[in-house]
């Protein structure tokens, strides 16, 4: 009799809390689950991550001087949190600017109209993959940044201007191994080739790659503190690489890293622009002159 009506309650108890949740209630709990979500992909893999699991043992074992009494330490722990805030922010500033900044960046590009965009993308996935492809094939080392919704003006500054159209002839120019400029890196921004020999921030990375150059973290640590995609060539293999949110990704071939950069860089309004003009069948084609017609495209 004494578990029925303990179930009873409890059931007519949870079903007074769902009559009594409002459309407020809804969006408040979806609004705190997205905060949460946001919080934890933003200290996932970063070390943002071991510094919340040392607040965490701080707090438990706060709460442990509390229940056994313990006055010497509650008054050290309690006098340490005060302050908290202040050193939370100290300790993760270049984590809290980069997510501000690539939020602020997301948030507000949609709101960019088409016909104000003055970017060729076309034309900067075309000559980059080219003059990547030729720089491979050399070994000659690159490093190429394509500016997106946040701005490069402080990378710009540290480099030499050059305000010119996307070309795979000057770019290779640009990272030819005796050339003045070809130790930094090149944006490119609105469509042109604003600077040269600029200085990237290396990343803060501990786990890459021992055999990877200064080049690839140099790529890394611009794409952890922007939304910039930074294709990177090897000088001493001649590997493509691409950087992108503090990720690289390896391997790259001309039709691969073209595709690629297509996705990355020309906005989803802007992908019907871009179309590849087939040419027209013709009667008794072969299956070879099928292939040797799409190697031409």
């Amino acid at each position: 009799m004494f578990k029925k009506d303990w179930l009873s309650d409890f059931f007519t108890g949870v079903i007074h809390i769902i009559q009594s949740i409002e459309l407020v209630d809804i969006i408040d709990i979806l609004a705190v689950s997205v905060l949460f979500y946001f919080v934890y992909k933003f200290i996932r893999n970063k070390r943002a991550g071991k510094l919340i699991t040392g607040i965490l043992l701080l707090l438990v074992a706060l709460l442990i001087s509390e229940v056994t009494g313990m006055l010497s330490l509650q008054f050290i722990f309690e006098n340490f949190f005060q302050v908290g805030v202040l050193a939370l922010v100290i300790l993760f500033q270049p984590e809290l600017r980069s997510a501000l900044e690539k939020m602020g960046g997301t948030s507000l590009k949609s709101l960019k109209p088409i016909v104000d965009r003055k970017s060729d993308f076309t034309l900067v996935v075309r000559e980059v993959a080219s003059a990547a492809a030729e720089m491979s094939s050399d070994k000659t080392g690159a490093l190429i940044v394509c500016e997106r919704t946040t701005k490069l003006g402080e990378i710009i500054a540290t480099g030499s201007t050059i305000d010119a159209n996307v070309n795979s002839f000057l770019l290779r120019n640009i990272f030819f191994n005796k050339a003045p400029l070809h130790d930094g890196a090149t944006i490119i921004s609105g469509g042109r080739i604003c600077a040269a020999g600029c200085l990237l921030p290396l990343s803060a990375q501990n786990d890459i790659n021992r055999n990877l150059g200064t080049r690839h973290r140099a790529a890394l640590g611009l794409s952890e503190n922007s939304d910039a995609v930074v294709v990177v060539v090897s000088e001493e293999t001649g590997v493509i690489s691409v950087a992108v949110d503090g990720k690289l990704t390896r391997g790259f071939t001309q039709d691969t890293l073209r595709a690629h950069l297509t996705d990355l860089l020309v906005q989803e309004t802007d992908k019907d622009q871009i179309k590849v003009i087939k040419p027209r069948k013709k009667k008794g084609q072969t299956k070879k002159s099928k292939e040797a017609a799409s190697d031409e495209e």
